[in-house]
């Protein structure tokens, strides 16, 4: 069975939350695409780890978002990810 992007989905937050701090609730997308461009380019890593999406029957957790969302049949831009500037951030105690 081929995975439609074009279904609706729904994105749960994590069951259980450890910090008290406004996270994200229960979103509804009109297309799977949004939901999981959302997930990963949207939701802080905390908030993603724990989460699922659904879409009709099938569950995914963080991993199988993420999957999607590498997947070469996910029909929208991605969004670069800026890693290079994390990493070359020096700390000023090394400087």
């Amino acid at each position: 069975m081929t995975f439609s992007f074009q279904k609706s989905a729904e994105l749960f937050p994590a069951a259980v939350r450890r910090k008290k701090r406004a996270g994200f609730s229960y979103r509804r997308f009109d297309t799977a695409a949004d939901a999981v461009r959302f997930a990963i380019e949207e939701l802080p890593a905390d908030s993603l780890n724990g989460a699922y999406l659904q879409v009709d029957e099938a569950r995914f957790d963080q991993n199988g978002i993420r999957s999607l969302y590498e997947s070469r049949d996910f029909p929208l831009p991605r969004r670069k990810l800026d890693t290079a500037s994390a990493e070359t951030r020096v700390p000023k105690d090394a400087a």
